[in-house]
């Protein structure tokens, strides 16, 4: 495969934010975020602007989300390809509209915020490594003393870094809260083997992204990847990779442990239904409310921002990865 950087015109959605997709090809399935196309030999992620939080999708999108994750996850993915492979073929809308001339009509919708992908087999498992103490990791810790079930030292202050970063799985949940469960309970899902593949590659990817996110300033805090097998058994990690979605950015310059840290990532939305939750005007349950306009913008600027500050140019001006199918 064969690539090249090439500078190509910004498209403005004529729609606005875009909360759902309807392409003229089979989708395979909607998530939270993501609308999947079944393309027959590959698979069209398409992320989406939709916003959950609590694992509640919110009415308002978050204008420019959807590309911030595709773009960033393209940016990693191909910073990565030589620790772990990926699933990753194409971003560039030129080449996938030549590729299925089927999905060509309604490129406005897709551009930008869409990847072709590989087909691969997915593993059940979410693998999450935390390099830092925070979340629901922290509440833990300070409950009991321990992480996903295994003991750690005592002592440790909240969002204060773990040396060495402590894999931590999770089952993946159709719906609803996905569950920490110990490295024994992954490798009786996957098997020993399986699980010690997927923990070794999660390992390698969260010290390349954190020394990587050190250059540009930035703490990657925890993580979490996604891994499927293509034909070849070969292990590949899919779906998004180091994005505000599936990890926690911190700026290093604001870094003091022992409290919460400021983030790069969709924290104004949960304040402000945190204090609606305070105040008993929700209850964590579908439908979420509105989003006030404040509210989106600032998610909005925070994803530009951390998007800028990794890839060191402004989101409408990131050259597309031009790929060259095999």
């Amino acid at each position: 495969m064969q690539s090249e950087l090439r500078r190509a015109p910004v498209p403005t959605p004529r729609n606005g934010p875009v909360s759902r997709t309807r392409l003229p090809v089979p989708l395979l399935r909607t998530g939270k975020v993501r609308d999947v196309y079944d393309l027959g030999d590959a698979l069209l992620m398409v992320a989406t602007d939709r916003v959950s939080a609590f694992d509640v999708v919110l009415p308002q999108p978050v204008p420019r989300k959807g590309e911030v994750l595709t773009l960033l996850s393209a940016w990693w993915f191909e910073r990565t390809r030589d620790v772990v492979p990926n699933h990753m073929l194409s971003v560039d809308p030129e080449e996938i509209a030549r590729r299925y001339p089927a999905l060509a009509a309604t490129r406005d919708v897709w551009a930008r915020r869409a990847m072709l992908v590989r087909k691969l087999d997915p593993f059940p498992v979410e693998c999450v490594v935390r390099g830092y103490l925070s979340g629901s990791a922290w509440k833990e810790y300070a409950r009991t003393g321990t992480l996903a079930g295994e003991p750690l030292p005592p002592g440790i202050f909240e969002c204060a870094q773990l040396e060495p970063p402590v894999f931590s799985p999770a089952t993946k949940a159709e719906e609803g809260h996905d569950e920490n469960i110990t490295f024994s309970r992954m490798a009786e899902i996957v098997g020993t083997a399986t699980a010690e593949a997927l923990r070794d590659a999660s390992l390698r990817l969260y010290r390349h992204g954190l020394e990587t996110a050190a250059r540009s300033g930035i703490i990657i805090a925890d993580t979490k990847f996604e891994f499927g097998q293509d034909e070849a058994g070969d292990i590949r990690v899919i779906d998004e990779v180091f994005t505000p979605d599936s990890s926690r950015f911190w700026p290093a310059e604001a870094h003091r442990p022992g409290g919460p840290q400021p983030s790069y990532d969709k924290q104004p939305v949960r304040d402000y239904l945190e204090s609606l939750v305070q105040q008993g005007a929700w209850d964590r349950q579908p439908p979420g409310p509105d989003l006030p306009e404040r509210v989106v913008q600032a998610t909005t600027e925070r994803y530009e921002r951390v998007f800028q500050r990794l890839t060191g140019m402004p989101l409408a001006e990131y050259p597309l990865q031009r790929e060259t199918l095999s």
